[in-house]
């Protein structure tokens, strides 16, 4: 529910309200022996906080889409066909001048 500033228009008391959306807006101050109108202020809103462990994109898939990527993954790490071995790298040859610093 959303927290809600409030101001009154006779004594200029401030104060904030958890109302949900549907509920009809405040009309007489809360101050003890003030009963002014108040208006609702533009607020500015609140950041979304996230609490837990970590929230992630793929935490409220589909069953079906989480059977899907299984059975990709499965068949990416089945082993592929080998191919002919790479050649490995020659070493330096002892003839080769070496460099001085």
């Amino acid at each position: 529910m959303p927290t809600y500033e409030y101001e009154c228009t006779t004594c200029g008391h401030a104060f904030e309200v958890v109302q949900s959306m549907k509920d009809a807006r405040l009309t007489d101050c809360p101050q003890e022996g003030c009963a002014g109108p108040v208006h609702r202020k533009i607020g500015r809103g609140a950041g979304i906080i996230f609490k837990g462990s970590g929230f992630y994109q793929t935490d409220y898939r589909s069953e079906s889409y989480k059977a899907a990527a299984k059975q990709d993954s499965s068949a990416a790490s089945a082993p592929a066909p080998s191919a002919a071995p790479a050649p490995a790298p020659s070493a330096p040859s002892p003839s080769a001048p070496a460099k001085s610093a």
